[in-house]
């Protein structure tokens, strides 16, 4: 069975990049490497469907903007992910004799510099199913509360999901492991036109 999804958002579809055939299946692979080996500091952004386009423009707004060499990675299937963990997390624990398996998530991500940042169409519990075998913590974006009927910028926006968001993120992330001020943070919130009295939208 083929299964298709279709949404009602127009947008070029890129070519795969190189052989990623055991991502795509697996759930996930390194869509676009960052090309800035001088960064300062480092990311890896996570998006789905409609929502890569996002993370691919803050992947741009971080390098050209703040020194953060960002890799994107095109997340096929959370499901898939946390499947395959959890089928590990069993096998491991009916085999305390036997060399641990690690999950495919762990795996592809255990040498990756930086921050995580994931960013999707859906609630933050799917992100966060695979979170706990990221190597370190993953910084969810989700559309989590109640929905408006406006235009697809509108509601990316209201739900903060858009690319400046998935900037901030980032750019938190790093604040966090100590690798950045709160000043550069800060400044980012005004560079990128975010309203810090914004409604939460889950309330």
């Amino acid at each position: 069975f083929y299964y298709l999804t279709v949404e009602n958002e127009a947008y070029p579809m890129p070519a795969m990049p190189g052989d990623v055939r055991e991502g795509i299946l697996n759930g996930m692979y390194k869509f676009s490497a960052s090309g800035n080996d001088k960064a300062k500091h480092r990311a890896q952004l996570f998006g789905s469907g409609a929502i890569l386009n996002e993370v691919r423009k803050a992947q741009r707004i971080l390098e050209e903007q703040y020194d953060v060499a960002a890799d994107v990675w095109s997340v096929t299937s959370y499901k898939e992910l946390r499947r395959d963990a959890m089928n590990v997390e069993r096998w491991n624990l009916l085999h305390p004799g036997e060399t641990p398996r690690v999950p495919f998530v762990t795996e592809v991500l255990r040498d990756e510099p930086g921050v995580f940042v994931a960013a999707s169409d859906y609630v933050k519990t799917l992100p966060d199913s695979i979170a706990r075998w990221a190597p370190r913590p993953v910084h969810a974006l989700g559309t989590d509360g109640f929905g408006l009927s406006e235009s697809r910028a509108s509601l990316r926006d209201h739900f903060e999901v858009d690319a400046r968001y998935i900037t901030l993120a980032a750019l938190n992330g790093l604040m966090q492991e100590g690798e950045m001020e709160p000043s550069v943070v800060q400044k980012a919130i005004r560079d990128l036109d975010i309203s810090t009295d914004k409604r939460n939208p889950m309330v």
